[in-house]
């Protein structure tokens, strides 16, 4: 039959809907045809695909195949497709048994010599396909982090050939055990213990973590405060396996996550030059941005003053509510954003009020500017003097 079904997973924001990737072989000139919703990366699947089944020694059909990616109406993106839409001419092109694909899911880049890459996301998408009990075939590098849901059996791959030879009896595909790759060792942070002096700054931030908080350090130049935000993290409590998952699909988006880093708080520290779309996320295709990559753990800002005043504002919402959704003309996504704001900043524009020496030059009114760059998000932070 001409025709085989393979499934795959693709990405809305957090979430991974299912996407059937049909493949059909028909008479007629020699062309490959890719249609529902494909991106560019997409697109070039049939180049990667086609020179990937030559150099692992299969036959490429001289046919006029159409594959298509339901549901229509979704967008695809990233090189995921490669594997599933390979399997598929080899099914319909009766090069492997079609019925052998009906009890996995599958998703891989292809490189052009048949060797599977990573991709992002795979922990989002094994999370989704848990409640479906299909096993999830994945690229190795890919299949160490997909393994930490524990919610499906993960097949790790190499290659092409590997998954074929699954498929068809030849080999056998072992499952990833996370006892193997020491995942679950304790994360370790920076000590609070190592900061001498700045008693009153380190009591706040051991409040703040127990309840909370969000805090902004205000000193002169030199005195500590970025050394002090960077230990807030290993100040709060362990994180639950819930929450370590959520945390961790939110990086893995992005492409960022790390399976050692498996339960470390995340710690985030954007330029001030960031833009609003870069810290709440944005895009043609919605990515998360800083305060969901930070899901869980600590958002410090250097230098808060010199951050937009939008961009600033822009994150008020986010802090009371947790989430970020994130609408565009054709794409929406809800992204979760639970962190504790940690901020630093000078006492005036030229960091020296209150020198007894005598250097600071800056009048009242620009010092009065400085302070507040943003009210309404100045009122939600506890405010901290960092002495020399």
């Amino acid at each position: 039959m001409p025709l085989a079904i393979v499934d795959s997973r693709g990405l809305d924001g957090l979430s991974a809907p299912r996407v059937a990737v049909e493949v059909h072989l028909a008479g007629g000139l020699p062309s490959v045809t890719l249609v529902g919703l494909p991106d560019t990366e997409v697109k070039e699947a049939r180049d990667r695909v086609r020179a990937a089944l030559q150099n692992s020694g299969f036959e490429f059909p001289a046919k006029r195949i159409t594959i298509n990616l339901a549901p229509a109406d979704l967008p695809k993106e990233s090189g995921r497709f490669d594997l599933p839409i390979a399997l598929g001419i080899l099914a319909a092109s009766g090069q492997i048994p079609s019925q052998a694909l009906a009890a996995y899911e599958f998703a891989g880049e292809l490189s052009l010599s048949g060797h599977l890459r990573p991709i992002r996301g795979a922990l989002a998408m094994v999370l989704a396909a848990g409640r479906h009990g299909k096993q999830f075939i994945l690229p190795r590098d890919s299949a160490r982090e997909a393994a930490l849901a524990r919610s499906v059996p993960i097949l790790a791959a190499d290659t092409l050939l590997e998954v074929c030879a699954h498929l068809t009896g030849q080999g056998v595909l072992n499952e990833h055990q996370l006892a193997d790759d020491g995942d679950s060792v304790a994360p370790v942070y920076p000590d609070l213990a190592e900061v001498r002096g700045q008693a009153q700054a380190k009591r706040a931030l051991e409040i703040a973590a127990a309840g909370g908080h969000s805090v902004l350090l205000a000193g002169p130049p030199g005195t500590g405060k970025s050394m002090l935000a960077s230990r807030l993290p290993g100040l709060l409590p362990p994180m639950t396996q819930e929450a370590a998952l959520e945390s961790a699909a939110v990086l893995s988006l992005a492409g960022q996550f790390t399976p050692a880093h498996f339960g470390r708080h995340p710690y985030r520290s954007p330029h001030h030059t960031a833009s609003a779309a870069a810290l709440v996320g944005g895009g043609g295709v919605p990515r998360p941005g800083e305060i969901s990559l930070a899901h869980k753990g600590v958002l410090f800002l250097d230098e808060l003053p010199e951050f937009d005043r939008r961009v600033l504002e822009a994150l008020r919402e986010p802090m009371e509510s947790g989430r970020i959704h994130i609408s565009r003309a054709a794409r929406q996504a809800d992204f979760p954003a639970e962190f504790q704001l940690v901020a630093a900043m000078n006492p005036c524009p030229c960091g020296h009020h209150g020198d007894p020496r005598g250097k600071c030059r800056c009048t009242p009114d620009q010092i009065s500017r400085y302070r507040c760059p943003s009210p309404k998000l100045c009122r939600n932070i506890t405010r901290v003097t960092a002495k020399l």
